[in-house]
Formats: structure tokens, sequence, C-alpha cells
């Protein structure tokens, strides 16, 4: 209870520190933003990077000064014990540097290897979602509920890569899942970033969600928001999910079961 009630005070500063480097980082977006190879590119995705981390390891310092803060966005793996910060200064930045409207910033507490608290926001439409453990999952402060259909034929699913240069036994494997769940879902998208379609399902726009990766920063803070928001969050065999765990997978309570039914055959 101790622990909850800190969470709920803290909320406001990383709402605050967030909200920042997001209007930042709008400031510089372009939809004309055009690249011409791999090496502008790697150099727009780094300036991106140093300029809203910046901003937010500042603020979520002098949020919780003794918070550890996880330096590689594309870190997989269980975190040391105690508390972390688990940031994505620009969730979606291939899409902010090539013009595109949605990418986010997300900032995720982490006490003893379990998201507490998170906050993504979305510059180019205003939106904050939030959610604190035992403390639900809100959109600009209106309570979100997960999907409550029950049947996979009309669902709508999506997955995505976590990063470049995935091994090949990775796209093999969301390969056959995305034919596997295109003969059994409704509608199947496939899409980066992941954080941006679990915003979808904790919001009940989006029934299921899955990856092959563990990318900690992609997923901590969409995996806390589809929870608090009363969706089931294991791995793509229905086992507890953790920070140590292959695979991710994030669905409606009701279509759980289903999910796993699909994608459990994926070895």
């Amino acid at each position: 209870m101790k622990n909850r009630m800190e969470d709920e005070a803290l909320l406001p500063a990383v709402v605050t520190a967030v909200q920042a480097a997001g209007r930042h980082l709008k400031n510089r977006f372009s939809f004309d933003s055009r690249l011409g190879n791999r090496e502008e590119i790697v150099a727009a995705l780094h300036a991106n990077d140093v300029e809203s981390s910046g901003l937010l390891r500042e603020g979520l310092r002098q949020a919780r000064p003794g918070a550890g803060w996880l330096e590689d966005e594309l870190a997989v793996g269980p975190l040391p014990p105690g508390e972390w910060w688990v940031t994505d200064p620009v969730e979606g930045n291939i899409n902010h540097i090539h013009g595109m409207d949605d990418w986010c910033v997300t900032a995720t507490l982490v006490r003893d290897n379990t998201p507490v608290l998170t906050v993504v926001y979305l510059p180019m439409t205003g939106d904050t979602y939030t959610a604190l453990r035992g403390g639900g999952a809100h959109l600009n402060g209106v309570r979100l509920h997960a999907s409550a259909k029950t049947q996979l034929d009309a669902a709508l699913v999506g997955t995505g890569q976590a990063m470049p240069g995935e091994s090949r036994e990775t796209h093999r494997r969301i390969g056959e899942s995305v034919t596997a769940m295109l003969e059994g879902a409704l509608v199947l998208r496939v899409s980066v970033p992941a954080t941006l379609q679990l915003i979808q399902v904790a919001a009940g726009r989006m029934d299921i969600f899955w990856q092959y990766s563990q990318v900690l920063s992609g997923l901590l803070a969409g995996a806390l928001l589809v929870e608090e928001a009363g969706g089931r969050v294991t791995d793509t065999h229905g086992r507890p999910w953790s920070l140590a765990s292959g695979d991710f997978l994030a669905a409606a309570a009701n279509l759980h079961a289903a999910s796993v039914e699909v994608l459990s055959r994926i070895a």
C-alpha cells in the first residue's frame, strides 16, 4: 500500500517529464522528412534519441533520484533488483524521421522486475496513457477497458518486428504466425512500434498483439496498460510473462485462450 501511494504521488511528475520530451520532439518533426540512405537514417535516429533522452533523464531523476536508469533502449532480459526507469525516448523513431505521425515517448518504472507505473505520450494527438499497478489504466484520465470480444474470427490483431536485424529464426516465426492468424482472425496488421499497438489493445480498439522479442522498452509500458485495462499478458504459450520470457502476447481476456491455441503451434 505504501508503494502504491508513493507511485500515485509520483505519476504527475512522470507525466510532466514525458510530455516535455514529446513536445520537444514534435518541434523537430516534419511531414516532409525524406532521408536518402542508411547513414542518414542512423544519424537522424541518434539525434532524436539524444534530444529526448536528455530531457527524460533530467525529469525522471529529479522525480525519483534513487531509481536506476536503463541505458540501452534495446536491452533484453531481467534487471538487477530495485527500481529502474525503462524508457523509450522516441518509440517509433523510424516513423518520426520518415514524416509519419505514429510515434510516442514512454517511461516505465520497474520495481524488482515488475512494471508498476507507466506513461505513454503521443505528441501528435496530445493523448496521454497512464497506468499504475493495481490502479487501472487511463487515457487522458478516463478509465480504459480491454475488448469484450469472444470470437477470434471477429478480432483485429497485430504483430511486428522489435528492431532491425532480427535473426532469420525470428523472421520465420513472425511469418508463420502472420499466416496462422490470417487464417483465424478477422483483420491483421503488421507495424511498428509495439507500444502503439499495445495501447490499442488496452483501449479495446485492437484485440490481440504478439511479438517474438524481449526488447524491454517496447513491451513494458504496453504490458502494464493492457493488464490494468483487464487484458491478459503471457508468453505465446500462455505461460506467465516475465522479463526473462522469450516472446510476448497481450490479448483481450476472452480471446486469450484462442490466441494461445494459434500461436503455441509456432515452434
